[in-house]
């Protein structure tokens, strides 16, 4: 298309909406049906139809009372219905003039004045009935559905729709894509409209099955490229840094732990990067297995960055490691540095000095490990704690902090949320996955309790009582300031109320608006016993680690995500002492909690097991929470369901392999056809 072209509104939203290709239009699939393929008589509709008839207007006039409207009454010879549009045209009231024979489409209401439609649409009598159901697509206001339906069918008569499937592959529908999408798009009136809108039919399958493909060709493609990259070669050393490690520790390594401290020591021995995820349940002891990695970079000679999201859960590690390992870097000459935005200029200045210079063994830090002016002298291996609340860019740049050329260093990610099976196959394919699959011994139970709003002054009660024994309570909530959307009961509010029943009890209040110094005092004034309650919005959701605390209380549970109170609950228990996490929720107006909310406490209450919530997770809410940045942008799944779809996931596992070694060309035609240029993203 010329630069001194003018698009039209419509054509515009198309761009808008990344439908640019033919083969984009081709796979916008419609939302619903309507079926205007027959008419019906009045006297054989029932209550809740929605019906289409042919009738002759016998009167048009504008009513005021209880608001302006305007009301048709039309005969279809069986029977008469009312016709109300409470906004409306004067061409629209020309078009409804007594007499006119219209083809009439809306839902039926019943009742005792007869039949009623509100603003149903109507066009003039007779023509052909079309032959297939009428699609309705998901569009934006300057796309009407007409121009849509004809861009897409146009599109489907131009668009290349052969097979791109290695032969013999045979698929498990047995449709081909062109097939499936000529029906998808105009399906015939007697194909049953449930088996269309829950995605089982032959065609859908054939879709779901060529999308996971596409995916798993990408990832598999991504993970290959990586391979053929290369990394330091970092040997752990006999009698080196990691078994001194393991010597001073106050504690002893868990079978998992260990299991995952060797699975991540083989990769370190390879020139192949490692881009491994280490996965464990809220508590299980990553940062020991992370500081057994750094121990083995800084062994071989090479330096080690661990980035956290968040100051707090950045400075926790900071003081683990510092603990465990500063003892043994000292007669080396090195130390572990401290990276954040709020340092002090002069003590920034010093740490970029460190790391530059190489004294800084390892670098503990938020964004700032990867800002410009940080210089590693020999980046060996990166950590990324939390590694779903960092973006593509973020980790790239990490990446990028290596100066040897054709080099980079290896890549180990952490996460307490576990990730269920069928994600890890699907959007971590190009992952490999360690997990810590149990707790070190000495941690307690935790008892979940759901408790209604209305019984708060219970709640506050056992506080007392945990504060008199010399426990202290978490209080979460979940915003900070009033909203009129969210009549929410604020941390500070919350923070006045418990001050005045709890008096001669020191309780803070933290929240993400504080300056970082204040946060500081205030974690410090909880973490060394001093404050018995702390209010707080989820900034204490990671890595918070206070073991005499026994009690944690989620305001307004209802509107936290499941991972997110599966992290917060993670806070207690970590003492000898009995805990117990109350889930406080408000049943709002209706006097009843919403499905998905219900379904989310149940789980809490249920179980305790990471995966098992992670799987309920995945039900509930979608892929899109365990990805966090992962995608920025690549597109999820849009036909795929990953909780049911898992037998075309296994099949499109299978495939890719095969066909990126004997069908080359046939693999990118199908990544181009559905994934354009957004592979990209799954690659980081």
């Amino acid at each position: 298309m010329s630069e001194s072209t003018v698009l039209s509104p419509p054509q515009k939203a198309l761009i808008k909406l990344g439908l640019t290709r033919d083969i984009d239009l081709a796979l916008h699939l419609p939302l619903r049906y309507e079926d205007e393929t027959r008419i019906v008589k009045l006297r054989d509709a029932r209550e809740g139809d929605t019906a289409q008839i042919e009738a002759t207007v016998t009167s048009c006039e504008i009513s005021h009372r209880p608001r302006r409207q305007l009301v048709v009454t039309v005969d279809d010879g069986s029977d008469t219905c009312v016709l109300r549009f409470f906004s409306f045209y004067p061409s629209q009231q020309k078009a409804l003039a007594v007499g006119a024979r219209l083809r009439i489409r809306g839902e039926l209401k019943g009742g005792f004045l007869g039949w009623q439609m509100v603003h149903p649409t109507f066009k003039p009598a007779g023509g052909a009935l079309p032959s297939a159901l009428t699609p309705i697509y998901s569009t934006v206001a300057s796309l009407p559905q007409a121009y849509l339906r004809k861009a897409v069918l146009g599109a489907l008569s131009r668009a290349d729709l052969s097979d791109t499937l290695a032969p013999g592959a045979s698929p498990p529908a047995l449709w081909s894509l062109g097939q499936s999408l000529h029906f998808l798009h105009q399906p015939k009136p007697d194909v049953p409209l449930g088996s269309l809108e829950d995605r089982r039919h032959p065609a859908w399958q054939r879709l779901k099955a060529e999308e996971l493909l596409a995916q798993q060709l990408s990832q598999l493609q991504s993970k290959r490229e990586r391979d053929t990259l290369r990394s330091p070669k970092l040997l752990a050393q006999h009698q080196g840094l990691h078994e001194q490690l393991l010597a001073v520790l106050p504690f002893k390594l868990t079978r998992a732990q260990q299991r995952v401290s060797e699975e991540i020591a083989r990769d370190l021995g390879r020139i192949v990067p490692m881009h491994r995820l280490l996965q464990g349940d809220v508590g299980s002891g990553k940062t020991v297995v992370a500081a057994f990695a750094a121990a083995i970079a800084i062994d071989a000679g090479w330096q080690c960055a661990l980035m956290a999201p968040t100051e707090i859960l950045a400075e926790q590690h900071f003081r683990k490691l510092i603990g465990w390992l500063e003892p043994l870097l000292a007669p080396r000459g090195l130390r572990v540095a401290w990276l954040t935005g709020s340092q002090k200029k002069k003590e920034r200045t010093q740490m970029l000095g460190l790391v530059a210079g190489g004294e800084a063994a390892l670098v503990v830090g938020t964004h700032a490990v990867i800002q410009d002016q940080v210089q590693f002298k020999k980046l060996g291996l990166a950590v990324i704690d939390e590694q779903h609340r960092f973006g593509v860019a973020q980790r790239l740049a990490l990446r990028a902090k290596m100066t040897e050329p054709g080099q980079e260093p290896h890549l180990l990610m952490m996460s307490a949320t576990p990730i269920p099976r069928t994600l890890a196959m699907s959007y971590y394919a190009d992952l490999d996955v360690s997990t810590i699959d149990e707790l070190p011994p000495g941690r307690t139970p935790v008892v979940t309790k759901l408790i209604a709003d209305s019984r708060r002054d219970e709640v506050t009660e056992r506080i007392r009582g945990q504060v008199a024994m010399g426990r202290q309570v978490y209080w979460v909530c979940p915003l900070i300031e009033e909203s009129e959307a969210l009549d929410l009961s604020n941390a500070t509010a919350t923070h006045e109320a418990l001050s005045q029943a709890l008096p001669g009890v020191m309780v803070g209040l933290l929240h993400s608006r504080m300056p970082v110094g204040e946060k500081k005092a205030v974690m410090s004034l909880f973490t060394s016993g001093q404050m018995g309650v702390l209010v707080s919005t989820t900034v204490i959701e990671v890595g918070v680690d206070v073991p005499n605390a026994s009690l944690m209380v989620i305001e307004h549970a209802e509107r936290f995500g499941l991972s997110q109170l599966h992290q917060l609950r993670g806070r207690v228990g970590r003492g000898a002492a009995a805990s117990a996490c109350v889930l406080l929720y408000s049943p709002g107006q209706s006097g009843r909690l919403g499905e998905t909310a219900r379904e989310r406490l149940k789980a809490m209450a249920q179980t305790a097991d990471g995966f098992e919530i992670a799987r309920r997770d995945l039900e509930i809410r979608g892929p899109g929470e365990f990805l966090g940045a992962r995608q920025s942008g690549a597109p999820l799944l849009r036909f795929a369901d990953l909780t049911t779809d898992t037998d075309l996931l296994e099949w499109a596992r299978k495939l890719a392999p095969m066909m990126l070694d004997r069908h080359p060309e046939l693999s990118r035609l199908h990544m181009a056809r559905w994934l354009g240029g957004k592979s990209e993203y799954l690659k980081a």
